[in-house]
């Protein structure tokens, strides 16, 4: 294997799992091995990952710890928040939107570097192997792409912690035995899976939640925020203009305090297996309910009934790891024409573990009080117009009652 690889790319984390990979793909390659920690709001201190890569070998200038948080929610998050996206109507995409983002960084990485090949530490049971390696053949075509999980003989937690303890890898107290749940975070979710949540029938423990209060322990008096919203994209809290990345940490604080944004689902895995896996989305599960909000009254019926229909597709096509496909950029250009006059203000209720819509205004609104309202509208709707219109709609209703006989 030696004389095919000359560098490798590794996305690392400086856990367990990483860097036991770490250190199997300097021994089993024979060849220098690169470092790419990505800070996506994890909200983990990521210096120590540059520690435990110094004291494996890796060299200073092969040491990247890049701050992608604003390049994060700008450039993947909102995007997908134009779209509405949800998969299986429920599921924010959280973990899904951020594997795209590592892999181009890594790719980007690998051309400068001149490497050959790039790694990860997904499993052979999840989608985060086809995710990332999607990303990478997009990008680089030709690409070598090492898979530890599907190549080595490591097949349990115990055996890696052996192979750590051999090779004189630190190993985080909490990772020696079992662990009770495996997690993934990033600025938009934390996600849970595995052992304590492996029965659907039992309930979620509460120590699984991390990111936001239990919604019974949230504060009794609920509290009202407005998001300001720009061509579909959130710019301001209360009035003050925030940049995106700022916005969403915002909104996951207000989330975090009311208990909003907990989801425990049983999805269909792309690799063809279900799971059970408990999402924490406190910010984006209140920003996801106010850009719904604010196109209620910006976008037009046709436009928002195509865009609903639409949404199950993108929400797939993000959800399998598409995110660089030309189906996935024929349908962002879509969503994001539809968002031309989707300005203004949302007021919103947070109150224990709920999210309310309460107000809505924008100087592109559909909404005519005058056309709607109960009392004289002064000729701006002739109601003898819908004799005619409901006529039409029903004729061939008719048509059909006529033949048989109805």
């Amino acid at each position: 294997m030696s004389d095919k690889i000359n560098r490798i790319v590794l996305a690392f984390s400086g856990g367990l799992d990483t860097s036991v990979i770490l250190k199997w793909l300097q021994q089993t390659y024979q060849c220098e091995v690169v470092t790419f920690t990505a800070d996506l709001g994890q909200g983990e201190e990521l210096e120590p990952a540059r520690a435990k890569a110094r004291l494996m070998g890796v060299k200073e200038e092969h040491i990247f710890i890049d701050d992608l948080r604003e390049e994060f929610v700008k450039d993947y998050v909102f995007p997908m928040m134009r779209g509405n996206a949800l998969y299986e109507g429920l599921y924010l995409l959280g973990t899904s939107i951020a594997r795209p983002l590592i892999a181009k960084r890594q790719i980007e990485i690998a051309k400068m570097l001149g490497a050959d090949a790039v790694s990860h530490g997904a499993t052979g049971k999840g989608n985060d192997q086809v995710r990332f390696e999607l990303g990478y053949y997009a990008l680089q075509p030709d690409i070598k792409v090492i898979a530890p999980w599907r190549e080595w003989d490591l097949t349990s937690r115990t055996k890696l912690i052996e192979f750590a303890e051999q090779h004189q890898i630190p190993i985080p107290r909490d990772k020696r035995g079992e662990s009770p749940f495996s997690t993934d975070a990033n600025m938009l979710h934390t996600s849970s899976e595995g052992k304590v949540l492996e029965d659907p029938w039992e309930e979620t423990p509460d120590f699984v939640y991390s990111r936001t209060v239990n919604p019974e322990d949230a504060p009794d008096a609920p509290e009202y925020i407005t998001v300001d919203f720009e061509r579909g994209d959130g710019v301001a809290i209360n009035g003050i203009a925030m940049s995106p990345a700022a916005l969403l940490e915002t909104l996951n604080d207000y989330g975090r305090k009311h208990g909003i944004g907990r989801l425990d689902l049983v999805e269909n895995r792309f690799v063809g297996m279900k799971s059970r896996g408990m999402y924490e989305t406190p910010g984006g599960t209140i920003y996801h309910l106010a850009h719904r909000g604010i196109e209620q009254i910006t976008l037009d019926r046709g436009a928002a009934h195509l865009k609903d229909e639409l949404a199950p597709k993108y929400a797939e096509l993000i959800y399998n790891g598409f995110w660089f496909s030309p189906e996935r950029e024929m349908l962002q250009a879509a969503i994001d024409h539809s968002q031309e006059k989707v300005t203004g203000t949302v007021r919103l209720k947070l109150y224990k573990g709920g999210v309310y819509v309460v107000g809505r205004k924008s100087p592109y609104t559909l909404y005519s009080e005058k056309v709607v309202t109960f009392e004289d509208d002064a000729g701006a709707y002739d109601q003898r117009d819908a004799a005619g219109f409901i006529k039409l709609n029903a004729l061939r209703l008719r048509l059909l009652g006529r033949r048989d006989g109805l």
